[in-house]
């Protein structure tokens, strides 16, 4: 199985995916990492990346969730996704992928981002995040509000693991 963290910058996926992924002794994998260095510059820039920037990206994304379903490995793959057809994009199979939607009001991400260091997302992206974003009805939505250890044991919950 492959769970996908998915929500706006600052929602805690990276945080709650490396939490979750050593509680259940998973692998763990930050979508970022998959970014082209254009991506990561465009962003660092303060500069929304388009549709056609994310191209490269989700197709990086869909190839590690097919390959660790591949091979056996169960994994969390911490991914904004903020899109639908971006999730369409990246999960490679339905039956075998989940999805979770870490939910945080805008302005305690906008608190989060401010303290957040040595990340090339430059927090002012925030709000072209928010006017992409079309939160998923087919996902676990879990209120991220709280301490991230919180948020991993709702989503073992939620999934029953």
């Amino acid at each position: 199985m492959v769970i996908i963290l998915t929500g706006v910058a600052g929602a805690g996926k990276t945080t709650v995916g490396r939490i979750l992924a050593a509680r259940l002794g998973w692998e763990f994998h930050d979508a970022d990492d998959l970014h082209p260095a254009c991506n990561k510059e465009k962003m660092r820039a303060g500069v929304a990346l388009t549709d056609e920037d994310r191209r490269p990206w989700l197709r990086a994304v869909h190839s590690l969730v097919k390959r660790c379903l591949a091979e056996g490995r169960n994994a969390i793959v911490a991914c904004s996704a903020l899109k639908r057809a971006y999730r369409n994009e990246i999960v490679a199979d339905p039956r075998r992928v989940r999805l979770v939607f870490l939910k945080v009001s805008r302005e305690q991400l906008a608190e989060r981002l401010a303290r957040r260091t040595g990340h090339f997302f430059d927090p002012h992206l925030l709000a072209s995040q928010f006017t992409i974003l079309e939160e998923p009805a087919d996902a676990l939505t879990v209120d991220a509000t709280a301490a991230p250890e919180r948020v991993a044991d709702a989503i073992r919950t939620g999934f029953g693991l």
